[in-house]
């Protein structure tokens, strides 16, 4: 399509600002749209798996994200009640294996590396610009301002404004409550950063893995819960209260926690969203990410997933004569894995947090990798 088409992207986190910078490396002046004041990202850490690595290696961003990150070499599921290995996985393998690594990264740090991309490539990118509405292209700001575009894409988030264009419904509450922190490696939890995991048993899950240098150890506790739908990402949480949802889980477990009791630590509900059956509006404004697809995060696909839709939004809008021809390309390439990855994260919360932690992995693990999903390519998929 004429790289005159303008193109203005509500929405400044990993998937926003990958396809904005990957549309404007194709050539299109791109806008993009942030809320808080300023660019930054809050949370923890993340897993960028080998297909999302190939997509940021299409806007030159891989092996700077790589460098930003950990690329662990083993992973291990173990037993809730006595720490013993059910699962061990071989990490070491999956550059030569994927062509590309698996990378477990702080949000902040992924987010700076794809903020410096963008401008680089340069987006237009504007900070403290709240968007509460929109009408066709044009996106409508809490002071009243409007925005323009030839083409409107809404990345901004479970609770995405955008979306609310496609579907009344909000977002759902998954029956999973997550609380989240970061604690310093010493020697009291050494081993568990040497060789990072996730604690399987019934109704919860207590996963780890290593940032910034493996100095850090990131933490999340699952836990089936009703009563809490809160999703913020800077709620309090009550130390007594995860203590008691774990009580009588293994000694790695209580290790985890009392060092997760020592630190800030926070508390959300996980809620998502159901499949859309179509993500294209009026062949001029469409959804990316968890506007799209928001997902619950027991494949640790949903930041993968957005930048997989990132680069095949751009590389259809490269490849298509109009707006609604290339929305169109994308849906088409990107709507049935996203729905597929959706419904099999739920899927495998089942798994790991089953009744019988013991039948864990006897007939085969199902995860990301053994479901195929590490092999795709959003370089180089038909667009």
């Amino acid at each position: 399509m004429s790289r005159s088409e303008t193109f203005l992207i509500v929405g400044g986190g990993i998937g926003g600002l990958t396809a904005a910078a990957a549309l404007a490396q194709q050539g299109f002046k791109v806008t993009l749209l942030e809320a808080a004041p300023e660019f930054g990202e809050i949370g923890a850490g993340l897993t960028i798996t080998p297909n999302a690595m190939k997509g940021l290696d299409f806007i030159g961003a891989c092996e700077r994200v790589a460098a930003a990150g950990v690329e662990p070499g083993k992973q291990r599921f173990t037993h809730w009640q006595d720490g013993r290995t059910l699962v061990s996985i071989d990490r070491s393998d999956q550059r030569a294996k994927y062509g590309a690594p698996y990378v477990t990264i702080h949000r902040a740090d992924i987010h700076e590396v794809l903020l410096a991309v963008a401008r680089e490539s340069g987006v237009d990118l504007r900070a403290n610009s709240p968007v509460v509405a929109s009408e066709g292209t044009t996106a409508i700001l809490a002071d009243g301002t409007r925005i323009s575009a030839d083409v409107l894409i809404g990345a901004d988030g479970v609770k995405s404004v955008i979306r609310q264009r496609f579907e009344a419904e909000p977002p759902y509450f998954t029956g999973h409550v997550a609380w989240r922190c970061l604690i310093p490696v010493t020697p009291a939890v050494q081993d568990l950063s040497d060789w990072p995991g996730i604690i399987i048993g019934p109704g919860g899950m207590i996963a780890r893995y290593n940032v910034r240098g493996s100095t850090i150890l990131n933490l999340v506790f699952f836990r089936r819960q009703d009563g809490w739908t809160d999703d913020g990402w800077t709620i309090p949480a009550d130390p007594d209260e995860m203590r008691s949802a774990y009580a009588g889980w293994c000694d790695d477990a209580q290790r985890l926690i009392e060092a997760a009791c020592q630190q800030k630590m926070y508390k959300w509900a996980i809620n998502a969203r159901r499949p859309l059956s179509t993500w294209v509006l009026d062949g001029n404004v469409s959804l990316l990410g968890d506007a799209a697809h928001g997902m619950t995060p027991f494949l640790g696909q949903g930041a993968t997933s957005s930048i997989e839709d990132a680069i095949v939004l751009a590389r259809a809008m490269a490849a298509s004569t109009s707006a609604a021809e290339g929305l169109s390309r994308y849906e088409k390439a990107r709507h049935e894995r996203a729905t597929f990855i959706q419904l099999e994260s739920n899927t495998n919360a089942e798994r790991m947090q089953g009744q019988d932690t013991d039948l864990f992995g006897i007939e085969g693990m199902k995860d990301e990798e053994s479901l195929g999903l590490f092999t795709y390519d959003p370089r180089t998929v038909e667009v």
